[in-house]
């Protein structure tokens, strides 16, 4: 149940090879294309298939707030398609290869069209005639475990389970902005609302439990380093507070994980989601000792936390097409 940055390095991503031998050696086939939104704004997806399994499932990941579909996300997107998932993602706008909203990097002074974006691209692939029928599950991390619930809420009974991790139920006191800016921040917002001035931690360094794994992702090309935006911030912990109202609409089977120790989203909120929604089918992971990106963890780590995440898309997956075949006539 290794996780595919086992084989990354300091310097490398890919470890020192390219990314088409980087890709064969994990069983999987690399896509990737631009799209044009109902904006008209660029955007960029990718997609990893399996080469060793017929694909039972799909996944389509939601990537975090500043992140994009690459660098770790891309490598736990070969972890899962590795093991007969047909992955796909979309870089969000002002993220990644995206195009930005306004000129302006990881503005996101509405959530609303992000969401309109994902369920977009998703649908496009569900669609397709080689996926129609296989179950279909969502995974997101930190803001993309935020964006899964809210595809859900517009999409009831269309998905057949997420996977949050890290989910950005809760934003942590230790990383929001400083009293009393925070209960400043709709002034400020409706002033300058695309002024990078939100003071918060370095997101890397408070994520990232091994050192190393620090240092790579800072050499992520299209990382966003700068502080949020104030109308950003501000739409986020808008959308906390949404999520929090909603949890009882909830009703899709959850993999909720989280790191103990995370000071970036807050564990409290996944336990409330846990606690609060309406599934029947539900699971929640508290690790003891870990951070915000799980896959920054040790290698030991790594086993525990991506064993029970492959080991739950699996079991679903087959559960979910036997369900499906005992509905057909």
């Amino acid at each position: 149940m290794a996780h595919p940055s086992l084989d990354s390095t300091v310097d490398s991503l890919f470890g020192g090879r390219s990314p088409e031998d980087f890709y064969a050696k994990h069983g999987v086939t690399h896509g990737e294309r631009m799209i044009t939104n109902a904006r008209g704004m660029a955007q960029y997806t990718q997609s990893w298939l399996p080469t060793r399994e017929r694909v039972k499932a799909l996944v389509m990941v939601c990537h975090g707030y500043g992140a994009d579909s690459g660098w770790f996300v891309q490598l736990t997107a070969i972890g899962i398609a590795q093991r007969g998932f047909a992955v796909h993602a979309i870089d969000h706008q002002g993220h990644g290869r995206s195009q930005d909203w306004q000129g302006l990097r990881a503005y996101v002074p509405d959530i609303n069209p992000v969401v309109d974006d994902c369920i977009a691209f998703f649908d496009s692939v569900r669609s397709q005639q080689e996926f129609q029928g296989l179950p279909a599950f969502l995974y997101g991390e930190s803001l993309g475990g935020a964006l899964c619930l809210l595809i859900h809420l517009r999409q009831p009974g269309v998905w057949s389970g997420a996977v949050l991790n890290g989910a950005m139920c809760g934003i942590s006191p230790k990383f929001k902005p400083p009293w009393p800016l925070e209960n400043l921040l709709s002034y400020v917002a409706a002033l300058a609302p695309t002024w990078a001035i939100v003071p918060t931690k370095d997101i890397p360094t408070v994520s990232f439990k091994e050192a190393w794994k620090r240092e790579l992702v800072k050499k992520n090309p299209v990382r966003y380093s700068g502080r949020p935006r104030a109308g950003t911030a501000l739409e986020l912990l808008r959308v906390v507070r949404e999520l929090d109202e909603r949890f009882p609409e909830v009703t899709l089977p959850l993999l909720v994980i989280h790191g103990e120790l995370d000071v970036v989203t807050d564990p409290e909120g996944s336990k409330a989601l846990y606690d609060r929604c309406s599934s029947k089918d539900k699971t929640l992971r508290i690790y003891q000792g870990m951070w915000h990106q799980l896959a920054g963890e040790p290698p030991e780590n790594l086993e525990v936390v991506f064993g029970e995440l492959y080991s739950w898309l699996e079991d679903h997956a087959v559960a979910a097409a036997a369900a499906s075949s005992q509905e057909k006539p």
